[in-house]
């Protein structure tokens, strides 16, 4: 049974301390409706050591695991779902270059990200290319000592406002999918890079979403983020940190609108009783309870293996969809408890119901994770 150590527990703390210090109800309010990024609240966030708490302390991070991250991802979120997610997704990329790239590459880039000064963002997902996977039509050609890159990524998080991008891109591709991809590290305004926003989206309101499109974009072969070739393989592992960190905002998001849920349901009073005493309010709470439970159960045994060993792929996965499942299960039946209520907007429960349906969608699709679980059941199939 995982259990949280003395100094897991304080970095809990801290991050829930901030949280509810910091997030203003009224202020996500307005944020999410206009579509802004948190700034000031992000760097105060980075200035305690919030943002990059898992990368490398030469990189100005905190030298700490996932499992620290989680829980910071955790406690944003179920302070507020849509700020949460804004600021534990504004190093969204970079375990990419903290885990895989070259030290050159780690000192240039993630301390102004660990500071708080830029954003950076993973560029992974061509258009439609969740039918083909592995496959990506974004071409990273040699020519001298540079690499030119042509194609285009979508739905990418931070993309409007990113210092730079981590690309997943072909550099090899008479070689099969798996072998053709590398990662490379494109910096913001550099010629040929075209970014587009994609607009408002149902969740993530203070997340900005952006087409990005690449022309003949020069980038230098010393911004290859591990070795040429090994992208998917590379991908693949980041993919599974990011799987449990989104795990993490969705467990979040969950005890967020059952907690809001909680308070409600003790206060308002219907046929002259509180509705809390009513047993099937009961019965809907203890079934929230469960569900959240579980998914935290997982989710920290998720990132405890991932620290330790990062070998699983299938327990990443089976942690993103029950997690999955128990956000969007309970913020829902909170907005019932609520009643009419829970589609006003001061309650926040249809707030975190929209992000929870938010953080389902994006990352890689429910398929692909079911595909990544029973891949370890069966093993090779002929």
């Amino acid at each position: 049974m995982f259990e949280l150590t003395r100094s897991q527990k304080e970095v809990q703390k801290a991050a829930r301390e901030f949280a509810k210090g910091e997030f203003d109800k009224d202020q996500a309010i307005e944020l999410e409706k206009t579509n802004q990024f948190p700034a000031k609240i992000w760097k105060k966030a980075a200035d305690l050591g919030f943002i990059g708490i898992h990368f490398p302390e030469e990189f100005s991070g905190g030298g700490l695991g996932l499992v620290e991250n989680c829980l910071v991802a955790e406690e944003f979120c179920r302070k507020d779902s849509t700020t949460g997610l804004a600021l534990t997704n504004a190093a969204l990329g970079g375990e990419c270059l903290a885990d895989f790239g070259s030290g050159e590459l780690g000192e240039k880039y993630l301390p102004p990200v660990a500071e708080g000064e830029i954003l950076c963002a993973g560029a992974f997902c061509d258009p439609g290319a969740h039918a083909a996977w592995p496959n990506t039509d974004t071409l990273a050609i040699e020519a001298g000592t540079d690499f030119v890159l042509t194609g285009e990524k979508c739905y990418v998080i931070n993309g409007v406002t990113a210092g730079f991008f981590i690309v997943l891109c072909q550099t090899d591709p008479a070689a099969r999918p798996a072998k053709s991809l590398s990662l490379l590290l494109v910096e913001s305004g550099s010629p040929g890079l075209m970014i587009e926003s994609q607009g408002r989206t149902l969740g993530m309101g203070m997340s900005s979403l952006a087409m990005v499109r690449f022309q003949d974009v020069t980038v230098p072969r010393t911004n290859l983020v591990g070795k040429r070739g090994k992208g998917f393989t590379l991908y693949e592992r980041y993919l599974n940190a990011k799987r449990i960190t989104a795990s993490a905002q969705a467990l979040g998001i969950a005890q967020g609108a059952f907690d809001r849920a909680l308070a409600y349901v003790k206060q308002r009073e219907q046929f002259d009783r509180k509705i809390a005493q009513f047993e099937v309010t009961q019965h809907k709470l203890a079934d929230m309870a469960v569900q959240i439970e579980l998914a935290r159960s997982i989710t920290y045994r998720a990132a405890a293996e991932y620290d330790s060993s990062g070998k699983d792929a299938a327990l990443p996965a089976m942690a993103r969809v029950a997690t999955g499942r128990a956000a969007f299960a309970v913020t829902d039946e909170a907005i019932q408890l609520f009643g009419g209520y829970g589609y006003m907007t001061e309650q926040e429960v249809e707030r975190f119901y929209r992000d929870a349906k938010a953080l389902e969608l994006f990352g890689s699709g429910g398929s692909h994770r079911k595909k990544v679980i029973s891949k370890s059941l069966l093993g090779r199939l002929s």
